[in-house]
């Protein structure tokens, strides 16, 4: 560019023979190169050190962050793709709890209501109890397990200082993961690939593994999930399930009715029909709670992404000015240095 600038000059004795000089030092490039190099770092120092300082701290190039910002706007575009999916989901997941609780309701005479987890001391269980947690196989759902896992270790914690023992049947991959690491030698059984939507039959299978794990055997058996508010609302509750045949002495269920067959043997099918009731109303109750916790989370990052786009963008053109304006103090620099 130095030389196109040189050449457009208008031509005169003194400027030709400068002219057959520069032609004479551009067949030899060695010569030439080491000039325009001294040129350029005594006439702009500063900008040539920045930019070299720039290069060896490791900083990101234009190219890296147009990458980064590619890369973010396809992420938000998955995001908010998984938001839509989720409030479709979230539709018939309410439809399906809705039919759960009043399938469910004549549960609430014969078992105890649920309480919250929060503030919870479990002095109630009784001995040996066994605890089954109900998280997601799936993750991306913002604290859905992680508040199941937490309180599940809460309980677990209390019955120890209390001197009661406690085992754990896991509902869920991302429980098990959670928990296998901290409480490893409590879990007897972990039930995983869980098909969703959920239905009675599904809750069949699982109160039958839960019977197969040995149910009637412990004094009680504590179900905690996360039970549906809202789309923005959940909170994490507990259910405790007394086998029949466990029940304290003077306390005698359904006095008012006649069996036809052993009473004991129809009291211990009727507490295998209400553990599969009592999970298939906590499954869609978790279910339910999944989807709108993804629904939500899926927006959050949908948002951070949005931002983490309009910083990258800010960087980008920082450096792409910075980049432009390096190039022309070396451009007037060459320019004024041959004036000279």
């Amino acid at each position: 560019l130095a030389l196109l600038l040189y050449r457009h000059r208008p031509l005169s004795l003194p400027s030709i023979a400068q002219r057959l000089r520069l032609h004479h030092r551009i067949n030899q490039p060695s010569r030439i190169m080491a000039p325009l190099r001294t040129i350029v770092q005594r006439v702009a120092p500063r900008a040539v050190s920045a930019a070299i300082r720039q290069q060896a701290r490791g900083m990101a190039t234009e190219k890296q962050i147009f990458n980064q910002i590619q890369s973010t706007k396809n992420i938000q575009k998955i995001t908010s793709s998984m938001k839509m999916v989720s409030a479709a989901k979230l539709k018939g997941d309410e439809a399906r709890l809705a039919a759960a609780i009043s399938f469910n309701s004549w549960t609430n005479q014969l078992a105890s209501a649920p309480s919250p987890i929060e503030d919870a001391t479990f002095e109630e269980l009784p001995q040996k109890t066994l605890i089954v947690p109900f998280t997601s196989d799936k993750g991306l759902c913002g604290g859905v397990n992680s508040f199941i896992s937490r309180a599940t270790k809460q309980c677990v914690k209390s019955l120890a200082e209390q001197g009661k023992e406690s085992d754990i049947v896991i509902i869920g991959d991302k429980g098990r993961g959670q928990l296998r690491r901290t409480h490893g030698e409590h879990i007897v059984r972990s039930m995983t690939d869980v098909v969703a939507p959920g239905n009675f039959s599904l809750a069949c299978g699982l109160a039958t593994e839960i019977a197969a794990a040995g149910a009637n055997d412990y004094d009680a058996v504590c179900i905690i999930y996360n039970e549906f508010v809202n789309a923005a609302v959940y909170k994490q509750m507990y259910k405790v399930i007394v086998p029949y045949g466990k029940l304290p002495e003077g306390d005698e269920l359904l006095p008012a009715y006649d069996f036809d067959s052993d009473k004991p043997d129809a009291m211990g099918d009727l507490f295998e029909y209400m553990v599969a009731s009592q999970l298939f109303h906590s499954f869609m109750d978790g279910a339910t709670s999944e989807q709108s916790s993804r629904m939500t989370a899926m927006e959050n990052a949908s948002k951070n992404a949005s931002e983490m786009i309009d910083s990258l963008t800010l960087r980008y053109n920082r450096a792409r000015q910075a980049r432009i304006t390096t190039e022309l103090i070396e451009i007037i620099s060459g320019a004024s240095a041959l004036d000279d």
